[in-house]
């Protein structure tokens, strides 16, 4: 795996993503800025693992790319149950 880069979520991504990654950027930031997340701090990094961009948001969210046209977006439910 090759380290890539970490921006604040908000931010313009970094030029070299490729556009279906930077699409499902933007989906992932619209639904949280209509949500009531609180977001302050989070910010997206940047990996590469054999040559695809992997993006994951600091609240687990994973985008990366399928093939050249297809992004997926994996989440991962944070239990916040009190037991």
């Amino acid at each position: 795996m090759q380290l890539g880069t970490r921006w604040a979520l908000g931010a313009a991504p970094p030029d070299r993503i490729p556009q279906p990654v930077q699409g499902a950027i933007r989906t992932v930031e619209a639904e949280l800025s209509d949500s009531d997340q609180p977001t302050d701090g989070w910010r997206w990094t940047l990996t590469y693992l054999e040559g695809r961009p992997i993006v994951d948001l600091d609240d687990g969210t994973r985008i990366r790319l399928v093939d050249d046209e297809v992004a997926l977006i994996t989440s991962v439910e944070l239990d916040e149950s009190d037991d």
